[in-house]
């Protein structure tokens, strides 16, 4: 593999590595996690929570050990991108998994790489054949993945997820363009102002604030602060500083099949042939994905 066209100037690819395998699997399952917790908290208020606390413990951290403090272009671009990332690709998610299952979501939000591609080349990056090829049998795999099972949604739900793929990968694009706050503050200025979005939008919708709920709902808020945020938005703002945008959004592949999983071990549903087709076709896509050399500009 060639490191040289994967890899931006200054990564560290053991860091890479790690943070690639936290987004895999911990974004994997976070779409359970979301379910769960929708069920018991409105769905603008506890995005809200969780970003604004994740954000906070992120920055406070930061500023503590002398990290500086963004610029006003610096939070500007943050807004935009976290808008995008968060307000829009995560909003999304949760607004749709109040009647679209988490399997479903996340085989959806497998459309990801193939937007990121298509935003990338109006940028100026012309993906090479082996990575357009990557994504289209990624792709061709999450159309079998969501043949199976009961994947039955709402038009509605589906297009929000659409929604939600389109504007991570625009916000990913972006985030690579844009002059952000360095380094893991980025995510954590992102997270705060997307967080306080959120809260506004949850208290102009009339939503009620309380933390109080079903103890399922609370560990599950728990865990997407913790995990989803804190660790593995913290890996994915590493990989969108130091990969190209179609590498670090390669996850989105991988993601359907941890949530396949986690609905056969957690909520009873079957696995079928189809399923491993699909596992084949989505791990074929990302090693064709991250077997490519850098895009190249596109001819003026």
């Amino acid at each position: 593999m060639d490191h040289a066209g994967l890899l931006r100037k200054g990564a560290s690819p053991l860091l890479v590595a790690l943070s690639m395998l936290v987004v895999y699997v911990v974004w994997g399952s976070t779409y359970l996690f979301i379910r769960f917790a929708v069920e018991g908290y409105p769905p603008l208020f506890f995005p809200g929570v969780r970003f604004v606390a994740a954000g906070l413990l992120m920055g406070g951290v930061l500023l503590l050990r002398g990290h500086p403090r963004p610029s006003r272009r610096q939070l500007r671009n943050a807004l935009l991108v976290g808008m995008l990332l968060l307000n829009g690709g995560n909003g999304f998610v949760v607004m749709a998994e109040r009647s679209v299952g988490s399997a479903l979501s996340a085989t959806m939000l497998g459309t990801v790489p193939l937007w990121t591609g298509l935003f990338a080349y109006f940028f100026g990056h012309r993906p090479a054949p082996a990575q357009w090829l990557g994504m289209v049998v990624g792709f061709a795999g999450v159309v079998v993945l969501k043949m199976s099972g009961d994947f039955a949604a709402s038009p509605a739900g589906a297009v929000m997820l659409l929604l939600a793929a389109a504007s991570w990968a625009l916000g990913t694009v972006l985030g690579s363009r844009l002059d952000l706050p360095k380094g893991v503050m980025s995510g954590a200025v992102q997270m705060v102002l997307a967080g306080i979005l959120f809260l506004a939008g949850s208290a102009a919708a009339g939503e009620h604030w309380t933390l109080a709920a079903p103890l399922r709902a609370q560990l599950a808020l728990l865990y997407l602060l913790l995990f989803g945020s804190v660790l593995a938005f913290t890996a994915y703002i590493y990989l969108t500083q130091h990969v190209s945008p179609t590498m670090a959004t390669s996850y989105a592949y991988v993601n359907p099949i941890i949530a396949a999983l986690l609905g056969v071990y957690l909520g009873g549903e079957r696995f079928g042939a189809n399923d491993v087709l699909a596992m084949i076709l989505v791990l074929a896509g990302v090693a064709l994905i991250l077997g490519f050399r850098r895009p190249r500009p596109a001819p003026a």
